[in-house]
């Protein structure tokens, strides 16, 4: 059985069993024999059900938003309105994708179909649990699959909630398998397994080099999304207020524990100065503290080793410390796995807290002196998951945004959970494939061409 830690309090809450390759065996053979009669069900039967899963859902968002608050650190507010809403929208989303995807095509005089790839394989991360099921779950079922989920055995007690919401919908048995484990356990067993013909995978750059690697063994499909070290560009004629506010805020959102977080903010020289000190006010203006207690903005992150990996870095740094830092933020429990946020000045390439994805809420600030060299220290990284924009100028903003080296850019502050029909996923080593809208839908179809029809 493993455990299951409370971050603010490190009670232990309860705990799941280790499936390992006897509990896998049976769940993929259960999906396996699930899958041709769910491939056969008609499309809107389908896309009913997973309407009927959204609606099961909505109708828990507390319970799940408590139960994320524990098991995850996220304070209690933000976890009902954003872990519990996000894969409601995700699974209506993916709904109305569907019904506009393009299962049958021709193509120079060819019939082309998309048609279900098979067993999927879906391994997900804790830091947004639910979301992150929904983003591989929904289309995958949409288009006919049938799915044997590995949720983090971090936070893996809200499956509980997806689970009997699913059981409400009239899911038929085999379609959504859930095996609980560890990553070298029981997920490298379903990776590896024959009778799986997709594996979905959100988590860490070493654990999807291991995937991909098993999943170039099999010639198996993977989709890997691993992760980002994302830059926020200020330009020159911004809102330098608003980009700054933005910057910090959403970089120290779930403890900095978000793939697509900006935490490289890119400064022109000229207004560096007073930027980086409003960045330094706002970090210190966030309440950290248990994740149940009203008022608090940023909660612990996910377990001592993520804590002591941070603080060992922040020791470590040659970054000049506006805010923060390695030690305890004040008046906070004694327990608790507790990271100050913080914002570091004149970070550069070949620091660690610029080259590498740190999970926690560190922002690193940057300064450029013209177009070119904030384009340039932009894309100095070998991530691409995603990148911000503020500017005044369309013009400039339009230009910056072509050449950035990422799956997303976003401008003025936009957030990804406005738009969950846009593709999602990464250049580089943030991965390989797209989630959310038709380009999901894609990452679990096969293509057939019938020619001479």
């Amino acid at each position: 059985m493993i455990p299951v830690v409370d971050p603010s309090t490190e009670e232990v809450l309860g705990e799941v069993p280790e499936a390992g390759p006897a509990g896998v065996d049976a769940a993929v053979a259960r999906a396996r024999a699930a899958f041709g009669p769910w491939a056969a069900t008609p499309l809107q039967q389908r896309l009913a059900a997973l309407e009927a899963l959204a609606t099961a859902l909505e109708g828990r968002a507390a319970t799940i938003g408590h139960t994320l608050a524990r098991e995850m650190g996220m304070p209690v507010a933000q976890a009902t309105a954003v872990q519990a809403a996000l894969p409601v929208g995700v699974l209506r989303a993916t709904v109305a994708a569907a019904r506009r995807f393009p299962f049958e095509t021709t193509e120079d005089g060819a019939l082309v179909l998309r048609e279900p790839a098979g067993v999927v394989a879906a391994i997900t991360p804790w830091n947004f649990p639910l979301h992150q099921i929904a983003a591989k779950l929904g289309p995958a079922l949409a288009v006919g699959c049938t799915v044997v989920l590995k949720p983090s055995e971090l936070a893996p007690l809200c499956v509980g909630e997806l689970v009997a919401a699913a059981r409400d919908a009239g899911l038929p048995d085999g379609v959504l398998e859930v095996v609980h484990g560890t990553g070298p356990v029981t997920g490298r067993a379903l990776v590896e397994h024959q009778d799986v013909d997709v594996v979905s995978f959100t988590g860490s750059l070493a654990a999807g080099r291991e995937i991909g690697a098993a999943a170039g063994r099999a010639i198996r499909r993977a989709c890997l999304e691993l992760g980002g070290k994302s830059p926020l560009v200020v330009l020159p004629d911004a809102d330098v207020e608003a980009a700054v506010r933005h910057a910090v805020t959403r970089c120290c959102f779930n403890s900095g524990q978000a793939c697509n977080a900006p935490t490289r903010l890119l400064l022109p020289a000229e207004r560096a100065a007073d930027a980086t000190a409003l960045a330094g006010e706002v970090a210190r203006g966030l309440r950290v503290g248990p994740a149940l207690q009203d008022g608090v903005d940023v909660g612990p992150v996910i377990s001592a080793a993520a804590r002591d990996r941070l603080r060992g870095v922040l020791r470590d740094t040659e970054a000049t410390l506006v805010a923060g830092g390695p030690d305890d933020p004040p008046d906070l429990p004694d327990r608790g796995f507790w990271v100050a946020p913080t914002v570091l000045a004149d970070v550069r390439p070949g620091m660690r807290v610029h080259d590498e994805e740190l999970f926690g809420p560190i922002l690193s600030v940057t300064t450029y002196t013209d177009e070119e060299d904030a384009v340039r220290l932009a894309n100095a990284t070998p991530y691409g998951l995603s990148a911000e924009l503020y500017g005044a100028d369309p013009d400039a903003i339009d230009r910056v945004a072509r050449r950035l080296r990422a799956g997303q850019v976003k401008v003025g502050g936009v957030s990804a959970r406005a738009t969950l029909g846009a593709p999602f996923g990464g250049y580089g080593l943030s991965g390989l494939g797209r989630e959310l809208g038709t380009f999901g839908l894609e990452e679990f179809t096969e293509v057939k061409a019938v020619l001479g029809v």
